[in-house]
């Protein structure tokens, strides 16, 4: 959670700047960003931290409140994950062999925005709302195969023929959920028609359930709910 600890610090900075003006808020405000998104929960056993980046839309009913729409993307790193594999189905010794898994999480989401009292530059602000998301993800394993002679003059490339490795894609599935998201940032005036702010946010996807049996009689069962943080600057026109 080292990026939440900056978070925290960066906003207790910018907090202390001297103020001159309270920061205008227009009747519309465009924003883009982009950060760190921290994988969280049980998501942080298969898949790793990633980016993020987010274009949004505020329509300001007064200083205080406004309502936002906003898309946003997130790339999740691969966590390697063993698993054990047989050449024939109930072997008795079976090894492990690595699997990744590479997914990314849309949403687009309907916010509520709340501005607190703040001075001159810096305006703190909490965010809440729902939205929908999607979530591809496709697992890979390696493997070996045989590639023939081959040239190819637009790659400036000619290949000789041989063993090659490759990841081989064993499983590509995607889910469209419903979900939510609360936190907040801090908002700095930068000049009379930009501002830069930073924030943190908590997202909470109800994912499918799941039943699988195996071979063996073995029964896997779960809920695939997503819960991520991510961490972002960005600029508000």
């Amino acid at each position: 959670m080292r990026a939440v600890k900056w978070f925290v610090v960066l906003a207790f900075v910018l907090a202390a700047i001297p103020a001159a003006a309270q920061v205008d808020e227009k009747k519309i405000n465009v924003n883009f960003g982009g950060g760190y998104t921290i994988a969280l929960s049980d998501v942080r056993d298969h898949l790793g931290d990633g980016y993020n980046v987010s274009l949004g839309m505020t329509f300001n009913f007064n200083k205080n409140f406004g309502v936002q729409v906003e898309y946003g993307f997130n790339g999740l790193g691969q966590k390697q994950i063993d698993i054990p594999v047989c050449d024939t189905p109930g072997c008795p010794n079976p090894d492990d062999s690595p699997f990744y898994a590479d997914m990314n999480m849309q949403y687009l989401d309907f916010n509520l925005v709340l501005r607190g009292g703040g001075s001159g530059t810096v305006t703190p602000y909490a965010i809440v709302g729902v939205g929908y998301y999607y979530r591809p993800v496709k697992v890979t394993t390696p493997a070996v195969g045989y590639v023939p002679g081959y040239c190819d003059p637009f790659w400036y490339w000619c290949y000789p023929g041989g063993w090659v490795s490759y990841d081989k894609v064993v499983g590509s599935r995607s889910s469209n959920d419903f979900g939510m998201d609360f936190g907040g940032g801090v908002s700095f005036k930068l000049g009379d028609s930009a501002s830069m702010y930073l924030e943190a946010r908590y997202h909470y996807i109800w994912g499918p359930s799941y039943s699988v049996t195996d071979a063996a009689g073995k029964v896997y069962s779960g809920t695939a709910n997503g819960q991520f943080m991510p961490i972002v600057v960005g600029i508000k026109f």
